[in-house]
């Protein structure tokens, strides 16, 4: 039977999705972003994490019935609310067909994906068909930066981008802002002429750098070594969206 590591399961969580929902996080990650802010989820094995109320064990194993079972209880709630489940990380589509297991002994509960598009096609299909919404990142449209700063070409990303828009699943494109590096105008303009046009694209949501996420890294006993500086001003910049008829939200 397949399983999972699940590294946290957040209940009444109004940030990832919309009405109120139970965001899953699934440990392990392909991508080794520089501005990561759950390090916790890159590994996919348990790890123990140091901090300063002690010691605890991250990552539990699931079966997908265990986790379905735990979700059902609650799909009463979550749908009274216009809310539902969320499946994010680390990357959800590392565990592919855990999550497509999942999904289907869900009871009629929205089921929305949160990724970064790196998967295998038929991985990143198998999964998608069974989503009513997905949260698609966008980071860097330059291939040579973007393996820089990820450490992985955004190749399969842009595909699965492509793959998507043929499919009857609405997403959102999510664009986290990173000082220097996924801020700059060249680069919104390079993603907002990507995403023009695309069918099912409901809006970009550009998202603020997250400060607080070096202080994670101590703790699971990982470096933190930023390769830009996180204290300069952001460039939120809506235009470049705007000038392509794109619908764009400022987070």
């Amino acid at each position: 039977m397949t399983t999972a590591i699940v590294f946290d399961i957040r209940e009444f969580a109004v940030h990832d999705g919309p009405g109120i929902r139970t965001s899953i996080f699934l440990k392990g990650c392909l991508l080794s972003c520089s501005w990561c802010h759950n390090p916790e989820g890159r590994a996919q094995q348990p790890q123990i994490i140091r901090a300063p109320g002690g010691e605890r064990v991250v990552g539990k194993e699931y079966s997908p019935l265990e986790l379905a079972t735990i979700l059902n209880k609650q799909a009463r709630i979550l749908q009274a609310n216009e809310g539902g489940v969320t499946f994010s990380g680390g990357e959800p589509l590392l565990q592919a067909e855990f999550v497509a297991q999942v999904v289907e002994l869900l009871d009629g509960v929205h089921v929305l994906l949160d990724t970064s598009g790196y998967a295998s096609e038929p991985a990143f299909v198998r999964v998608v068909e069974r989503c009513d919404l997905v949260f698609y990142d966008l980071k860097l449209m330059d291939r040579e930066a973007h393996r820089r700063y990820t450490g992985v070409y955004n190749d399969s990303i842009l595909r699965n981008l492509r793959v998507m828009s043929s499919m009857d699943v609405p997403f959102v494109i999510r664009v986290p802002h990173v000082p220097g590096v996924t801020d700059t105008d060249a680069n919104l303009a390079a993603i907002a002429e990507t995403v023009c046009g695309l069918p099912n694209l409901i809006r970009v949501d550009l998202l603020p750098y997250n400060r607080a996420a070096g202080g994670k890294y101590q703790y699971a006993g990982m470096q933190w070594n930023p390769e830009f500086d996180e204290t300069r001003e952001l460039n939120i910049n809506p235009l470049p969206f705007q000038k392509m008829g794109v619908p764009v939200r400022v987070v």
